[in-house]
């Protein structure tokens, strides 16, 4: 493994994420768990040269993003955490040699040390799935390499009474708080919803369907819908039979803002996206 990012990769910064925003589609993030138990893939690119060709695979399908993870955040899975040891023993064999494909690279980790390993080697994108408020270190690493975040919403446990969108707004206030005084430009900042994550199946659907209401922030916001559980509460499927759900899902995130939408499934979700377009622009 190289030691050092390609140098044909973009650094962390400001400009990989506006890059990506500008363009007229969303973005499409590909995810790659290098895991032995994720919720839909675990274990099925755990070996190196399988990451790698999966990567590859992602790419040429027109993934602009790919997001690699370490450990498995499977909700209503009981996921069992690992050390930082234990995601770097999976991320050194083959993070590397991701980056060095030349399509910005995520790391999605909640562990500071984890990210700071991967910016070392020129990732380009911080993926926190705790919204900066899990690690006390994160945002001060941010702030400090420069890095663009994506913030999650995330809650500890499930409560099907509350509003879901009145708490992802006071989480995110927190989230953005805890940005400002580690002096995170609020222009590296993405929002995410945190779909299937803390909430029930009912409020996924409404975090997504009231998903226009965070643009009160002003900030972009990313949507990872794909082949989440609560497809499976309309359409009773499986993770791998979810597809047309994803689609769906992922297609009113679009017309509702979302910038970045990550997904299992590229080539289809870039059609889709491509499709949807091409018919809106006939109006």
């Amino acid at each position: 493994m190289n030691a050092s990012p390609s140098p044909s990769v973009p650094p962390a910064g400001p400009d990989v994420l506006r890059t990506l925003l500008e363009r007229p589609l969303p973005a499409v993030m590909g995810v790659l768990n290098v895991t032995p138990d994720s919720f839909s893939d675990g274990g099925d690119f755990i070996a190196p040269h399988r990451a790698l060709e999966r990567a590859r695979t992602m790419i040429d399908a027109g993934a602009d993003i790919i997001d690699i993870g370490a450990e498995s955040t499977r909700p209503y899975r009981g996921a069992q955490p690992v050390t930082a040891a234990d995601e770097l023993a999976r991320l050194k064999p083959v993070l590397s040699d991701i980056v060095a494909l030349g399509v910005p690279v995520s790391i999605d980790s909640m562990k500071a040390d984890v990210v700071a390993f991967a910016l070392d080697l020129g990732v380009a994108i911080a993926n926190d799935v705790w919204g900066l408020q899990r690690d006390a270190g994160m945002a001060p690493l941010i702030a400090a390499r420069g890095a663009p975040v994506i913030v999650m919403h995330n809650r500890e446990s499930v409560d099907s009474a509350i509003d879901i969108v009145a708490d992802m707004k006071a989480f995110f206030l927190r989230s953005l708080d805890i940005a400002a005084k580690a002096g995170i430009a609020r222009d590296k900042i993405v929002l995410d919803p945190g779909i299937g994550f803390g909430k029930t199946a009912e409020q996924s659907m409404i975090a997504l369907a009231r998903l226009g209401e965070l643009d009160t922030f002003g900030l972009p916001v990313l949507v990872g819908a794909s082949r989440k559980r609560f497809i499976a509460s309309v359409s009773p499927s499986e993770p791998s039979g979810r597809l047309g759900g994803s689609i769906a899902a992922h297609l009113i995130a679009a017309q509702k803002g979302a910038r970045i939408i990550r997904t299992h499934d590229v080539a289809e979700t870039v059609q889709a996206l491509r499709v949807a377009n091409a018919i809106e622009s006939k109006q």
